[in-house]
C-alpha cells in the first residue's frame, strides 16, 4: 500500500485509502507514535465541559457563567475546527496569562499529540471526524451522492490520518487529493462542475465529492469557491474572515471582546495595527519602541512574520518586495528588558524552565479545538520553543528571530516543506514539564482557542450571504487589499 511522502503533491495523482490497509503509524511523526500522554493533560482531557466552567470561574470571579458555558456551547457553521497558537506571558508584577498570536483553520496538531488511550490508535484524528464531520455530513447525506475525500496541500502525515478516521467512520475508500498551490491547471486531479467537486481517480473517470475534509492551508481561496454543494469542512468564508486572514482575525477579536465587555470574559491578544502599508511600518515600529512584530496577514507556517528589535532588522524588512499592500504591526512578546509595551504593562514570555545552562527558551502553545453538535472540544495540545535562548539584553547583532519564532515548518528551495522536529514539545511524561504549566493554564488556553475561534466564526457569518457566497462590498470595505481581491478570483471581484 503506498504511503503519502513528500512526492504526492508534486505527482498530482489521487490516493485512494482504505482504513483496513493503511499504516497507522505513518499518521504521527516517530517520536510521538509510543509516546506516553503526560498525567496532567490526560485529566485535563478528563474534565467535562461544566467541570471547566466551574473552575474558570472560581478563579476568575468576575467571569459570567452563562456567557462562558454558551461560548463553549457555540456550534460553529465556518470555523468547525481550529488551532491556536498562544505565547505563555507575564508582566514584571507577576501577572500571568495566555495571549492568542494567531488563529489557524486547518492545523496542524494531531500527528504531534500522544494517544489518550492505546484503544485509541488514530488518536485525535478519529475525535475530529467522528465529532465535526460525521454528523455534518450524514445531516446532509440525501442532499447530494458521490465519494468521500480529503484536500490536502502539505502536511502528508496529517492528511494521511485524517482519510484513516474518514474510512474508519464511514467504512467506504477515501480519496486524498493534491492540491498544491502553483499545480498547472492541466494536471489538476480536481474540477468543480454545477458547484459539486469532482476528482480525477485511477482509471482517468471524474466522479463527484459528496464531503470533503479540507486541508488546505495555503492561499485556499485560490483553488476553492465560496459556493458549494459538496459537503467542505471549513470553507473559505472562515479563512478570509480569520483563519488565514490575520488583519480580519483582529478585528474580530475586537468585535467579540465588544460584544462580551459586560460578562468578564476577554480575548487577550498583542495590541495590533492593521492596514498599514509598508511605508507606513517605520512609524508604527516606532510607536511601539523600536520593538515590534511585522506581519503578512495572508501568510501561515511561520512564513510572512518579522521581528523587529533593532533598526538592522528593520532596515532588511523594508528592503524586501511583498506580494501584498497591507500589512499589520504588533507589539512585541520578547524577554523582560525588550518588550514593547501593551496596555500599560511590558509582557514577555515565562518561557520554559531553564535547563542545566541556565537557558530559557520562548515557547508556543498550540491547542487545537473542533465544535459539533453539542459544542467545543479540545483535541491536541503541543508546543515549540525557539531555536536560541532568550537573551537577557540585545546587541545590534542580535537575531530576535533565532530567539522569538518557534514554528517548525521550514520551506525548502524546491517549494517543499520540512519541520525541525528537535524543537517540538510533547505532551509526555518526558517533555511537558520542561513548559512550567499547570491545570489553569491548560484551561486558560483552550478558553481562549475558543474564543479565538468564536470571534472568527462570527465574523465569516457577517461575510456570507444567504446563498452561501461572500458579501463582496462587505469584505473590501473590511480588509481593502487590492492584490487579495485579484486572488480571490472572479467569484469575489468587484
Amino acid at each position: 500500500m503506498r504511503t503519502l511522502d513528500s512526492s504526492f503533491l508534486t505527482d498530482e495523482k489521487v490516493l485512494t485509502v482504505h482504513y483496513d490497509s493503511i499504516d497507522i503509524d505513518s499518521c504521527f511523526y516517530p517520536r510521538v507514535r509510543n509516546a506516553t500522554i503526560h498525567p496532567m493533560v490526560a485529566f485535563f482531557f478528563r474534565l467535562t465541559p461544566k467541570q471547566i466552567v466551574e473552575r474558570y470561574c472560581h478563579t476568575h470571579p468576575s467571569v459570567d457563567e452563562e456567557a462562558l458555558t454558551g461560548i463553549l456551547q457555540h456550534t460553529s457553521k465556518y470555523l468547525m475546527w481550529a488551532g491556536a497558537d498562544l505565547f505563555y506571558t507575564t508582566t514584571a508584577t507577576g501577572h500571568r496569562r495566555m495571549t492568542v498570536v494567531e488563529t489557524n483553520s486547518c492545523p496542524s496538531g494531531n500527528k504531534s499529540m500522544p494517544r489518550l488511550s492505546d484503544a485509541d490508535e488514530l488518536g485525535g484524528f478519529g475525535e475530529v471526524i467522528r465529532m465535526m464531520f460525521v454528523p455534518r455530513v450524514k445531516k446532509r447525506s440525501r442532499s447530494l451522492k458521490g465519494c468521500l475525500a480529503v484536500l490536502c496541500d502539505k502536511n502528508q502525515l496529517e492528511a494521511y490520518g485524517y482519510a484513516a478516521a474518514m474510512s474508519q467512520a464511514f467504512n467506504e475508500k477515501v480519496h486524498i487529493v493534491p492540491m498544491a498551490i502553483d499545480s498547472a491547471q492541466s494536471e489538476k486531479a480536481y474540477r468543480y462542475r454545477d458547484q459539486v467537486l469532482e476528482i480525477k481517480i485511477h482509471d482517468d473517470t471524474w466522479q463527484p465529492v459528496r464531503a470533503a475534509f479540507r486541508y488546505v492551508t495555503q492561499k485556499p481561496w485560490t483553488r476553492l469557491p465560496s459556493r458549494l454543494k459538496t459537503f467542505l469542512s471549513n470553507p473559505i468564508h472562515g479563512c478570509l474572515a480569520g483563519g488565514r486572514n490575520k488583519l480580519m482575525a483582529a478585528k474580530a477579536y475586537e468585535l467579540l471582546n465588544a460584544e462580551l465587555a459586560q460578562t468578564g470574559l476577554k480575548l487577550h491578544s498583542p495590541q495590533t495595527i492593521r492596514d498599514v502599508a509598508q511605508a507606513e511600518i517605520p512609524i508604527w515600529v516606532e510607536r511601539f519602541g523600536g520593538q515590534a512584530v511585522i506581519k503578512n496577514p495572508y501568510s501561515n507556517a511561520g512564513q510572512g512574520v518579522w521581528t523587529i528589535t533593532n533598526q538592522r532588522e528593520l532596515d532588511n524588512f523594508m528592503r524586501l518586495e511583498h506580494d501584498y499592500n497591507q500589512f499589520i504591526v504588533q507589539a512585541l512578546i520578547g524577554n523582560a528588558s525588550w518588550s514593547s509595551e501593551h496596555e500599560g504593562s511590558r509582557y514577555y514570555h515565562v518561557g520554559t524552565v531553564p535547563n542545566k545552562r541556565g537557558e530559557i527558551f520562548a515557547a508556543d502553545l498550540r491547542v487545537m479545538v473542533t465544535s459539533g453538535p453539542e459544542g467545543f472540544r479540545p483535541i491536541a495540545f503541543y508546543a515549540r520553543r525557539a531555536r536560541q535562548p532568550l537573551a537577557r539584553e540585545l546587541n545590534d547583532s542580535s537575531s530576535s528571530w533565532d530567539m522569538l519564532g518557534t514554528n517548525l515548518s521550514q520551506k525548502q528551495a524546491d517549494g517543499g516543506w520540512a519541520a525541525e522536529t528537535d524543537r517540538l514539545i510533547l505532551m509526555d511524561r518526558l517533555d511537558f514539564n520542561r513548559l512550567g504549566i499547570g491545570p489553569d493554564d491548560l484551561i486558560e488556553a483552550y478558553i481562549q482557542t475558543v474564543l479565538s475561534v468564536v470571534a472568527i466564526d462570527k465574523m465569516a457569518r457577517r461575510l456570507a450571504t444567504q446563498k452561501g457566497g461572500i458579501n463582496k462590498r462587505l469584505l473590501k470595505s473590511m480588509n481593502d487589499d487590492e492584490k487579495l481581491i485579484e486572488e480571490l478570483g472572479s467569484e469575489v471581484r468587484l
